[in-house]
C-alpha cells in the first residue's frame, strides 16, 4: 500500500526549503477510515509490536503530569517513534479525568501528532480517542487469539468494567472470529453494566457484531469472583487504582486474563500466573499490579514474556496455568493506527489542511 505520508517519511529526504502541510484529521474522520478494518488493525498492532520486538522502535517511558489538585486525574504523554519502510515519530498526549463520567463526557480524551522524520515537522494532529481505545482493543485481541494457542479456546467471555475500552474490546473480538456460549458483565456501576448489555443487545440486532459473539446470552454479575470462576477469557476494563482482586481460588480454572487496566490484581494472582507484557520496563512501573509483585519479589522472574516474544516463537504459552496479558500500551501502538488514519484520509482526498500553518520558515527572514 503506497504511503501518502509527507514525501521525507519513505522516500529520503526533502529539499531543505520545503516543509509539510499540517492536517488536522477530526474524530469522525477517524472513525470512518477504521471503521469495519478490525482484522487489518490487528495485523497493523501486531507489525508494531514485532518492530518493537526487532528493536526497530523508540519508545521511551510515558510521562505522567500528576495533578496534585485534582488527584484522581491525570495526562500522559507518550512520545515515540517507528522504523521500518514508512517511519514515523510522535506524541500522544491524553487525559483521563473519571469524573467525567458523571457529567456525562468521556473520561479519556487525546490527540495524536504526527512527525515527519526527514524534517521534524509535525504534519497532522488526529482526535486520538478513538484511535487509542482502538489500538488497546486490536492489543487485546491480538493477545486473546495468539496467547489462547494451544490451550483451549475460551468460549465463556467475562467482562469485569463495561465502558468505552471494553466496548471496542468485544467488538474487536466478535470481528476478528470469537464466539461465545456466554458473555458474563460486572460492574461497580449498575447504570454502567446495563448500558453495556443495552450495547451488546443492540450490536446484535443491527448486525455491527456477530450474533455468534455471545450477545443474546448475557449474564449480569453482581459478584466478581462468579463473573471470573465462570469465565475462560476474562477482560480487565477499570479505571481502579489499586488491586481489588486477590482470591487465588476465582482462578482456580486457569482462565486467560486481559489485564488491559493494569491495576486490578493483588500480586499473588500474578505469581501464580504465567505473565505476559508488552514490554517489561514499561509495564513495571507506576504502581501497576506488575510492578507491585516485583516490588514484592525483587525481581523480574514472574514475567513470562512479552507478546512479540509469543509472536516471534521464542517463548511457549503453558496450557496448565492461569495465563495473564498486561499491556501498559506502548506509544508506537497509536503512531502506527494514527498514521493508517492519516493515509486512508489523505487517499481520499479528505484531508484538512492548514497550508500556512508554519509561517517562519526563512533562516534569516
Amino acid at each position: 500500500m503506497t504511503s501518502t505520508r509527507p514525501a521525507g517519511t519513505a522516500a529520503g529526504p526533502r529539499a531543505p526549503h520545503t516543509a509539510p502541510s499540517f492536517a488536522v484529521i477530526s474524530g469522525a474522520q477517524v472513525q470512518e477510515a477504521l471503521r469495519g478494518r478490525e482484522r487489518q488493525i490487528v495485523q497493523l498492532v501486531e507489525t508494531a509490536y514485532r518492530l518493537h520486538g526487532a528493536g526497530d522502535t523508540v519508545d521511551p517511558p510515558s510521562y505522567f503530569l500528576d495533578l496534585p489538585d485534582r488527584p484522581d486525574s491525570r495526562i500522559i504523554a507518550l512520545p515515540a517513534s517507528i522504523g521500518g519502510p514508512t517511519p514515523v515519530d510522535g506524541l500522544k498526549w491524553i487525559s483521563s479525568f473519571p469524573r467525567n463520567v458523571a457529567a456525562g463526557l468521556p473520561r479519556a480524551s487525546a490527540v495524536l501528532i504526527l512527525n515527519d522524520p526527514a524534517t521534524g515537522y509535525p504534519y497532522a494532529c488526529l482526535e486520538s480517542s478513538i484511535i487509542s481505545a482502538t489500538r488497546t482493543a486490536a492489543s487485546a485481541a491480538a493477545a486473546a487469539d495468539r496467547l489462547s494457542r494451544g490451550r483451549p479456546r475460551p468460549c465463556r467471555v467475562g467482562f469485569f468494567g463495561t465502558g468505552l475500552i471494553a466496548r471496542y474490546i468485544h467488538t474487536f473480538l466478535a470481528a476478528t472470529g470469537w464466539q461465545f456460549d456466554a458473555v458474563g458483565v460486572y460492574d461497580v456501576s449498575a447504570d454502567s453494566a446495563a448500558g453495556f448489555c443495552t450495547y451488546l443487545e443492540s450490536a446484535a440486532v443491527t448486525g455491527r457484531e456477530e450474533p455468534s459473539a455471545g450477545a443474546g446470552r448475557v449474564t449480569v454479575h453482581t459478584d466478581p469472583g462468579q463473573l471470573i470462576r465462570t469465565s475462560d477469557l476474562v477482560v480487565f476494563a477499570t479505571v481502579a487504582a489499586r488491586p481489588h482482586v486477590g482470591d487465588l481460588s476465582w482462578f482456580a480454572h486457569h482462565p486467560l486474563v486481559l489485564h488491559v487496566s493494569l491495576r486490578d490484581l493483588a500480586p499473588g494472582i500474578l505469581l501464580d500466573a504465567a505473565n505476559f507484557v508488552d514490554d517489561a520496563d514499561h509495564c513495571l512501573r507506576a504502581g501497576t499490579s506488575p510492578h507491585l509483585a516485583e516490588q514484592l519479589t525483587g525481581d523480574r522472574r514472574f514475567v513470562t514474556g512479552t507478546l512479540a516474544d509469543v509472536l516471534a516463537g521464542r517463548v511457549s504459552v503453558p496450557a496448565d496455568r492461569t495465563v495473564v496479558f498486561s499491556p501498559f500500551g506502548l506509544g508506537v501502538l497509536d503512531l502506527a493506527v494514527g498514521a493508517f488514519v492519516h493515509d486512508e484520509v489523505a487517499r481520499a482526498g479528505a484531508l484538512h489542511l492548514i497550508d500556512d500553518f508554519f509561517h517562519a520558515l526563512r533562516r534569516y527572514g
